[in-house]
């Protein structure tokens, strides 16, 4: 199994770090963080440490599982403007990079939620894009033939329903049955300052949510990536040969501001932090602000009275909402954008929509709830007239269950 490399430096480039060898590298070993509240200005994502990674791709046909979101930073804070992708980054150096793929929303990063991403090919170096959002979500033993070591390089939020996690879990699965090494450059979670929200139930696993984890984790994608290994969630129990290149000064508690958006309808802090509590109305009839430039900031539905709903908008097509719910359709609903930074998932929008509605037959679009639920007693509770803390009283066992699990495979504090 290649090392989990572990380093304290503050180099850049992290040259004068080491590699600990995996098996002297205990599951839940962390990185020592002496500020929990550290700022963007310090933070070095995996990508940057080009020095530690770098060495493990040199004369090998390297594939990419990355997007929009790959980049590595020339300044700080983060920006895109002063940044360059990592694939063009790797080929400046000689890396021989063969294949690139690409997760929902395609390598550009411009595609609708769910849309079916096709093959193509990069216009900047030529190399053929394979979607792993198209024909196939896992990547066919045929399109890893050729390849020495895959790299996933995606920036992540945190939120069991976002599906960057699959398409991970799917790159690991299928590397593991070939053979391939995984390197994962880790890169922070912006929601990882809180653990909150149901448990998937095993019998509602898909592509939306495929571990029975809470909505919201607390883990970066890196760790995310050990923990399907060491729990066996692979496919009989495979073990990806996996090396994560964590990130340095960073801990669960910093606050990064994203240089770029990580999907269409995430434009940015507000709409991340809101997004796992917002998420839960793309299973209704509500719509969360796509079609609008307030994506997963406002809510609001045609069947909403404006008397408690007083803000009004109407969706219309745009840049990653090609047909959104509701459009043309003025709809009464809540303006979150000066809401406070929340350290919790808020269930009361969803349940307090739900009692307000006078269409509340057509509410729950029951299958897209169940998933992005990843359970069946969210939408009865709600039904059932069960309060936001009767609900979320609920959750707090199975999470505290999940917690234990999680420590295991924690790498900062």
């Amino acid at each position: 199994m290649l090392p989990l490399l572990i380093s304290c430096g503050n180099n850049v480039g992290g040259s004068d770090n080491a590699f600990a060898k995996a098996d002297s590298f205990p599951q839940n070993s962390k990185l020592k963080i002496q500020d929990s509240k550290i700022a963007d200005s310090s933070i070095i994502v995996g990508a940057n440490r080009i020095d530690e990674y770098l060495p493990l791709l040199q004369n090998k046909k390297v594939g990419i599982v990355t997007n929009q979101s790959g980049l590595i930073f020339k300044s700080y804070p983060h920006n895109k403007e002063n940044a360059t992708h990592i694939v063009d980054s790797l080929i400046a150096r000689d890396i021989e990079v063969i294949k690139i793929f690409s997760p929902e929303h395609g390598f550009r990063g411009d595609g609708d939620a769910g849309e079916k991403i096709k093959d193509g090919k990069d216009p900047k170096t030529g190399l053929p894009i394979i979607s792993l959002h198209g024909k196939n979500r896992k990547p066919s033993q045929e399109q890893l033939d050729g390849l020495d070591i895959i790299v996933f390089d995606i920036q992540d939020v945190g939120v069991r329903f976002y599906t960057y996690i699959s398409t991970l879990t799917h790159v690991m699965e299928a590397t593991a049955e070939k053979g391939v090494p995984v390197i994962v450059l880790d890169r922070p979670n912006p929601n990882a300052h809180y653990i909150d929200g149901p448990t998937l139930q095993k019998q509602h696993s898909s592509f939306l949510g495929m571990h029975e984890i809470p909505l919201v984790y607390g883990m970066t994608i890196g760790e995310y990536a050990r923990m399907v290994n060491g729990e066996g969630w692979l496919k009989d129990k495979m073990q990806c040969e996996l090396t994560v290149i964590p990130l340095e000064n960073w801990s669960y508690q910093s606050k990064y501001s994203l240089p770029t958006r990580p999907s269409p309808n995430l434009p940015n802090d507000k709409s991340i932090n809101l997004y796992p509590s917002l998420g839960f109305f793309e299973g209704t009839t509500i719509n969360a602000g796509r079609g609008t430039e307030m994506q997963f900031q406002v809510f609001g539905s045609p069947h909403l009275p404006k008397e408690y709903y007083p803000f009004t908008y109407t969706p219309e097509p745009n840049f990653g909402s090609k047909d959104p719910k509701e459009k043309g359709n003025l709809c009464y609903g809540l303006d979150l954008r000066n809401e406070p930074y929340l350290k919790r998932v808020n269930l009361e929008w969803l349940v307090e929509a739900y009692n307000a509605s006078n269409d509340k037959v057509n509410f729950f679009k029951t299958d897209g709830f169940t998933l992005h639920a990843g359970t069946t007693e969210l939408e009865k509770q709600i039904k059932e007239g069960y309060t936001f803390r009767e609900i979320r009283k609920g959750w707090f066992k199975d999470i505290e269950s999940f917690k234990k699990t999680r420590a295991k495979y924690l790498i900062y504090e």
